[in-house]
């Protein structure tokens, strides 16, 4: 039998709410802004509520990597092609918000919590998951696809959130044919 009470979590309307303001208050202000008090002057939503569910950043950032839709991708079959597929698309995303601004404030985020570290970690790894994907039957290891994955992707997230200057497609596309002349076979 049920008990009577709060539910577990907040409902899905009200999820909806707070976490699109705090994608927009994130990308426009940064983690900083990721308050009750500002979420509830953003939404209306009571602050009780949001301390509930969302006491943290933190926690507000893992719920909206969670809700982050998931990219989906048919592999071509040819490497090449689809590498440079997926340059293309990882220049477009990290250019575009929300993405680009998502990991810009991870990363800001993660200079003054260590705990959302890890985030960052797991968000750029999701950025990365295509490129292993795309390795999967070409790298004979794991060591060997991330190897590649990094030396093609690691510049174009040097470029977006080191430099502030758009990732360089063209010499990402010539690093994936460098990086498939001199990846071990299977």
């Amino acid at each position: 039998m049920p008990r009577p009470g709060r539910p577990a979590g907040p409902a899905p309307d009200t999820s909806t709410v707070v976490l699109t303001a705090a994608l927009e208050l994130l990308l426009t202000e940064g983690a900083a802004a990721l308050t009750p008090q500002r979420l509830h002057t953003a939404t209306g939503v009571s602050r009780t509520t949001i301390y509930r569910h969302w006491p943290t950043p933190h926690a507000l950032l893992c719920d909206l990597i969670e809700v982050a839709p998931a990219r989906t991708h048919v592999p071509s079959g040819d490497v090449r092609r689809d590498l440079h597929s997926e340059v293309d698309l990882l220049c477009d995303r990290l250019r575009d918000k929300p993405v680009g601004g998502f990991l810009q404030a991870l990363v800001a985020a993660a200079s003054v919590d260590p705990d959302t570290a890890e985030l960052r970690r797991r968000y750029v790894e999701d950025l990365l998951a295509p490129f292993h994907a795309a390795l999967a039957h070409t790298a004979p290891d794991e060591a060997a696809r991330t190897d590649a994955a990094m030396s093609i992707a690691a510049p174009l997230l040097v470029d977006a959130l080191l430099l502030g200057r758009p990732a360089h497609r063209d010499r990402a596309h010539r690093t994936v044919d460098e990086v498939l002349e001199r990846v071990p076979r299977t």
